[in-house]
C-alpha cells in the first residue's frame, strides 16, 4: 500500500520537480563547475528542441482552430488583433500611473548590470536558421486555416493529423522534461548568485514592480472569472506550472505548451487556447508593457527631476504598441528594438539606455513569468470577449 503511494506521489509532476531541486540544493555546493553547466546545458537542449518545433506546432494549432471556425475564421482574426493592441495599450498607461505613485516612494537605484559568466557546455540553437521562428508558423497557420476554413476537407484532414502529432509530441514527450528543463536553470541562478544579487541590489524596485504586476494580473483573473472568487482561484492554479516554468527558463517560447493547458482548463472552449495562446505569446507581453514603461518612467524621472507628461507619453505609448506587433519575429531581442523608440520619443542617453538594459537583464524571468500568465488570464477574457461578438453578429 505504501509503495503504491510513493509510487504516485512519484508521478505527480510538482512531486518529481520537488525532489529533483531538494536533490540539487543538497549536493550543490560540492558539485564541480562542469556539473552544473551540463544540468544547464541540458535545460538549454531541451529549450532549443522545443523552438526547433514550435513554427510547426504553433501552424498546426491555429490552422486547425481557424478551419473549425469556418466563415467566421476572418472575424475571430481581427477580433484577436483589436483585443491585443487594446490590451497592451492599457497595461502601458496602468504603469504611467503607477509610476506617479512610486516616484514619491522610490529612489532609483544605481547602474549596475548583472555579471554573468556562466555558460554552457555547447548549444545548438546557433544552427536554427535565423528565419525559422514562431511567428512564421503563426503566418502560415492563419494562411492555411483560413482556406481549409472554406470547405477544403482534403487539407481540413492534414491540419487535424498535424495537430494531433504535434499534441502527442508536446504532452508526451516534452512534459515528461519538465523537472530537467527547470533543472538547468535553477543550476544557473544558483553558480551566479543572481537571486541574491536580486535580493540584496534591487530589493525596493523589485517589491514595487511585483506590486504592480500582481495588482494587474489579479484583476485579469477577476475580469476572466466574473468576479467568482472559486473560479479566481482554480484560474491562478490551473497557470503555476506555467508561471513556475516561465520564472525558471525566462521563455515564454519554450512555456507554451504548458501555458496552452494550463489555459485551456479555464476555458469553455478549450481549444480556444491552442489558437489564442500561439498566435499572441510573442504579441501580448503584459508583463513586458507595465514593467518596461514603468522603468522608462522612474528612469526619466530620475534623469529629468520631473515625470514624462501626459502629451510626451501619448506618442510613446502608441508607437510602443505598434513596436510589439513588430518585435513577434524577432525572439529574444525585442528589448533592442524599443530602444531607438525610448532614444527618439523619451530622449534616453547613452546612460539611460545601459541602465533600461541592465534592469531587463536582471529583471527578465519575473518579467517572462508575468508575460505567460497574463496571457493566460487575458484568454479567458477574450473567449467572453468572442462569445459576446458572436451572439452580436448573428443576430445581424
Amino acid at each position: 500500500m505504501l509503495s503504491k503511494i510513493l509510487l504516485k506521489l512519484l508521478r505527480n509532476r510538482s512531486m518529481q520537480i520537488l525532489l529533483f531541486l531538494s536533490l540539487y540544493f543538497t549536493f550543490a555546493s560540492i558539485l564541480p563547475m562542469k556539473v552544473h553547466q551540463s544540468l544547464y546545458t541540458i535545460s538549454l537542449l531541451i529549450k532549443d528542441l522545443l523552438l526547433w518545433i514550435l513554427p510547426i506546432t504553433v501552424c498546426f494549432f491555429i490552422a486547425n482552430a481557424l478551419s473549425s471556425f469556418e466563415k467566421k475564421a476572418p472575424l475571430f482574426i481581427f477580433a484577436l488583433f483589436i483585443f491585443e493592441a487594446f490590451s497592451n495599450f492599457t497595461s502601458v498607461w496602468y504603469a504611467y500611473s503607477c509610476g506617479h505613485i512610486a516616484t514619491n516612494h522610490l529612489p532609483l537605484i544605481a547602474h549596475n548590470p548583472l555579471t554573468d559568466v556562466f555558460s554552457p557546455l555547447w548549444q545548438i540553437s546557433k544552427f536554427k536558421p535565423v528565419w525559422w521562428s514562431a511567428d512564421k508558423g503563426t503566418f502560415a497557420g492563419i494562411v492555411i486555416g483560413l482556406i481549409a476554413a472554406f470547405r477544403f476537407p482534403f487539407l481540413k484532414n492534414i491540419v487535424t493529423q498535424g495537430k494531433q502529432k504535434a499534441e502527442w509530441l508536446l504532452s508526451r514527450f516534452f512534459s515528461r522534461l519538465i523537472p530537467f528543463f527547470i533543472l538547468g536553470f535553477v543550476a544557473k541562478m544558483y553558480k551566479t548568485q543572481f537571486l541574491s544579487q536580486l535580493i540584496d541590489r534591487y530589493s525596493t524596485l523589485l517589491f514595487w514592480i511585483l506590486l504592480i504586476l500582481v495588482v494587474y494580473l489579479a484583476f485579469l483573473f477577476l475580469l476572466g472569472s466574473g468576479f467568482v472568487y472559486q473560479t479566481f482561484l482554480k484560474s491562478i492554479k490551473n497557470l503555476f506550472p506555467a508561471a513556475g516554468i516561465a520564472l525558471s527558463s525566462g521563455c515564454s517560447l519554450s512555456t507554451m505548451p504548458w501555458t496552452i493547458e494550463g489555459t485551456a482548463k479555464n476555458l469553455q472552449n478549450p481549444e480556444l487556447a491552442k489558437t489564442i495562446i500561439p498566435a499572441t505569446t510573442n504579441i501580448q507581453q503584459i508583463g513586458d508593457c507595465i514593467a518596461n514603461t514603468f522603468l522608462c518612467f522612474l528612469i526619466y524621472y530620475h534623469f529629468n527631476g520631473h515625470p514624462p507628461s501626459f502629451a510626451l507619453w501619448i506618442p510613446f505609448s502608441f508607437v510602443f504598441i505598434l513596436a510589439r506587433f513588430a518585435t513577434a519575429a524577432v525572439i529574444g531581442g525585442s528589448i533592442f528594438i524599443m530602444l531607438p523608440i525610448y532614444e527618439s520619443y523619451l530622449g534616453f542617453n547613452p546612460e539611460m539606455i545601459a541602465m533600461i538594459l541592465a534592469f531587463n537583464v536582471i529583471l527578465d524571468p519575473l518579467i517572462t513569468c508575468s508575460n505567460v500568465v497574463a496571457n493566460g488570464a487575458l484568454c479567458r477574457v477574450f473567449e467572453k470577449t468572442w462569445v459576446k461578438l458572436l451572439r452580436i453578429s448573428s443576430t445581424n
